[in-house]
């Protein structure tokens, strides 16, 4: 029998507040293990409703990501499982295996990478901070954002060249710095 889904709200809300931090990476990462964008589509349903019902076994504050690549992963090699009787779904099993670690590989460089990112965004001056949120959050235009700050177009550029070296800069240092375990 399968565990009970969470039955408090604070449960609930823990629960799609991780689901919806991690919704766009857990999509990305069943369709690229399915070829079929249907079935792939399917299976994320699926592991979807697996998640809810296995939250309460769930620690807070743990991996969400891994704990859900593992239950997409077992849902993906199910559903393989059922589709295709192959005589190689053993190495078809290792071969998912060994994408899905990859993929998680990459996604925590990312992730590093963006926790750095808004650490040195905030560290920067407020003028500045605004300007990266005007490039590059409300996609204006350099011309755009030229008349906002009341500066030349070509004083933009240099400015954003400046800031992206800035940030550059600093988020190499934060990723050079050991992890805390």
């Amino acid at each position: 029998m399968d565990p009970l889904p969470p039955d408090s709200t604070a449960d609930t809300e823990a629960y799609l507040r991780l689901l919806t931090q991690h919704d766009r990476w857990l999509a990305t990462y069943v369709y690229s293990l399915v070829a079929s964008g249907a079935d792939a589509q399917d299976i994320l349903q699926e592991v979807k409703v697996t998640m809810w019902k296995q939250f309460a076994k769930f620690e807070v504050g743990t991996n969400f990501r891994a704990w859900a690549r593992k239950i997409a992963t077992n849902q993906i090699l199910n559903y393989r499982r059922a589709v295709q009787k192959l005589p190689n779904a053993q190495l078809e099993e290792d071969f998912i295996e060994v994408v899905a670690a990859e993929i998680d590989r990459r996604a925590e460089v990312l992730d590093r990478k963006a926790d750095a990112l808004r650490l040195c965004l905030r560290k920067l001056p407020e003028t500045h901070r605004k300007i990266v949120v005007w490039r590059y959050y409300e996609d204006c235009g350099v011309e755009e954002i030229a008349a906002k700050s009341e500066r030349s177009v070509e004083a933009v550029y240099r400015l954003l060249s400046r800031i992206r070296g800035v940030l550059n800069e600093c988020v190499s240092r934060q990723l050079a710095q050991p992890q805390p375990s």
